[in-house]
C-alpha cells in the first residue's frame, strides 16, 4: 500500500457513506473482514456483515442508523504507512439539516490492514466529539 493507494481508498470510503450503496461499500473491503466501530468492540466479521451493518440492517430496533442526505461530510488523510498498515486521520462534521450550520465535529484515526489487492481487511476506527463545534472553521 503506498500513499496514492491509501488517499483513494479514504476517498472510495466516504463516497460509499455518502451513497449508502451496498455495492459501493462492499467493493471496499475484503470477504472476511474484520471491522471495529470502537478497538475494544467485538468486531463486525466478513463484507456481507459490515453492509448490513452500514445500512442498518439487523438493528435490534430495526430502524436504520443512516445519516441524513447531506447533513455530513468527511475528510481522511494518510499519515502513516508501513506494508499493508495504513494510519489515517481526518474529520467528520455533521449538521442537522443540509443547509444548516456545523453542530458536531469529530476527529478520527483509522487503522488499518490491507490485503493484497487493496481491500480492507481489518478496520478500527478512533474517534472524538470536540467539545464544541466552530461553525465558521468547521464546514
Amino acid at each position: 500500500m503506498d500513499r496514492e493507494a491509501a488517499q483513494t481508498w479514504l476517498d472510495a470510503y466516504v463516497s460509499a457513506w455518502q451513497s449508502y450503496d451496498r455495492a459501493e461499500i462492499a467493493a471496499l473491503f475484503a470477504d472476511d473482514v474484520v471491522y471495529r466501530y470502537h478497538p475494544g468492540d467485538d468486531p463486525t466479521v466478513g463484507v456481507d456483515a459490515v453492509v448490513a451493518s452500514w445500512l442498518g440492517e439487523g438493528d435490534p430496533d430495526a430502524t436504520s442508523n443512516r445519516d441524513a442526505p447531506d447533513t455530513y461530510d468527511a475528510t481522511y488523510v494518510p499519515v502513516a504507512i508501513d506494508g499493508p498498515v495504513v494510519v489515517a486521520t481526518g474529520t467528520t462534521t455533521y449538521r442537522e439539516r443540509p443547509d444548516g450550520p456545523v453542530t458536531r465535529v469529530f476527529d478520527n484515526c483509522f487503522v488499518m490492514r490491507f490485503d493484497d489487492q487493496g481491500l480492507c481487511a481489518d478496520f478500527a476506527e478512533y474517534y472524538v466529539r470536540r467539545a464544541h463545534a466552530d461553525p465558521l472553521r468547521d464546514q
